[in-house]
């Protein structure tokens, strides 16, 4: 009988001190009047951080909070600080952050949304964000096991993050209707914003290699908080890529030169497509063309959908597919069903960085360009960080 009180008194206890926590988050959200959560596809970290360095550009007091290839915070002066996790990635620790920048006072909140599931992205806006300005990059076929096996679904699912009577920015150009009904169910205007505006000369300041729609969505964005179209992109200039942002590095070695592109984190069929294809446009391979794919065996459904991308829309533009990371016997199997030319696949299994290098020079004849996609996960960010020290 002793034991039941004792766990009643418990219980209650926790649901008290729970709630008094759940009040006062409300009070430190609500104390920052700028509040942006940045959902998508593809580009969200980007458009993260170029959000918060536009701000910043215009003296808002910003933090700004990027989950991307390795989650950073970023300060008020842009300094970044690495954000260490002991465990998995939970949208608890959003919590933190946004007790972090009421505390500092801060006069905007820029979060890159973390949540995949469908109730954890209702949380983490209605209960944790509460934002003002909703962005929402793009919708593609990506995270399928969660977030559902059609655009549509996948469309509901991150739509979650709209809030209600507030502002929706997005550069969606495939069911923008679709975004644009939830957030008119919730009272909430939608812009919809395209790159047209986005000239080649806006585009040189950039230090890497940066997507044009990003750069609208966020410069969008700024101008809607009264900042200057200037000011925010010459902040925007000044910002430290993610570290998955689209790369270039040249490596010269033994009379060879090689292109190495760093397109790991454009994981998704559209997205790597369009990457390749603002490659040859924009840039212009330069040798025999390589695709590298790193796959992952719990990503298997990725894998699928870019080997079947690769055989269907690159087969005739490239000269090999390298296979590189975990289960390649089964994504070599799926790229020959989708009618790629086994002779056209090099399988490296679970390799090492210098072999995957040693093995790029060998097909080498003079020049190369090396596209690499799929996943930044295993050894992608150690195969890119090793051509980057090469060049």
């Amino acid at each position: 009988m002793y034991s039941f009180y004792i766990l009643l008194v418990m219980i209650i206890t926790a649901a008290i001190v729970g709630l008094i926590e759940f009040i006062r988050h409300q009070k430190r959200i609500y104390s920052i009047p700028i509040r942006i959560h940045i959902n998508g596809t593809r580009g969200k970290s980007s458009v993260t951080r170029l959000v918060g360095a536009g701000l910043r550009a215009a003296g808002i007091s910003t933090i700004t909070k990027v989950t991307g290839t390795f989650p950073r915070l970023i300060g008020e002066d842009g300094t970044e600080t690495y954000i260490h996790r002991k465990s998995d990635a939970n949208i608890i620790e959003q919590l933190s952050i946004v007790k972090y920048a009421s505390e500092r006072k801060a006069q905007a909140l820029v979060m890159e949304c973390m949540a995949l599931q469908p109730q954890y992205q209702w949380i983490t806006e209605h209960r944790m964000i509460h934002s003002n300005l909703s962005v929402m990059t793009n919708v593609r076929m990506d995270h399928v096991d969660v977030m559902g096996h059609t655009l549509p679904e996948i469309a509901e699912t991150m739509g979650a993050t709209i809030p209600k009577n507030e502002h929706l920015f997005s550069s969606e150009d495939v069911i923008p209707e679709l975004l644009k009904k939830i957030a008119d169910k919730r009272k909430t205007k939608s812009h919809f914003i395209d790159s047209s505006a986005i000239s080649q000369e806006d585009m040189k300041g950039f230090s890497y290699i940066e997507h044009k729609d990003n750069v609208a969505l966020a410069l969008a964005i700024c101008e809607h908080l009264k900042v200057d179209r200037k000011i925010a992109l010459n902040g925007m200039y000044q910002a430290i890529p993610d570290e998955g942002a689209l790369r270039r590095y040249e490596v010269k070695a033994f009379q060879k030169q090689l292109f190495f592109y760093n397109a790991f984190a454009a994981n998704d069929p559209d997205s790597t497509l369009m990457v390749w294809n603002k490659i040859r446009d924009e840039i212009g391979f330069e040798g025999i063309r390589i695709v590298l794919l790193n796959t992952r065996h719990d990503r298997l459904d990725r894998a699928k959908q870019l080997a079947e991308m690769v055989a269907s829309k690159l087969a005739g533009e490239m000269e090999y597919l390298i296979l590189m990371g975990q289960s390649t016997e089964v994504v070599e199997g799926m790229c020959v069903g989708y009618g790629l030319s086994g002779e056209k696949i090099i399988n490296l299994g679970f390799t090492t960085p210098p072999k995957v290098f040693e093995k790029v020079l060998g097909i080498t004849d003079k020049k190369s360009s090396i596209v690499a996609i799929g996943n930044m996960g295993g050894k992608g960010a150690e195969t890119a960080e090793y051509f980057e020290h090469r060049s």
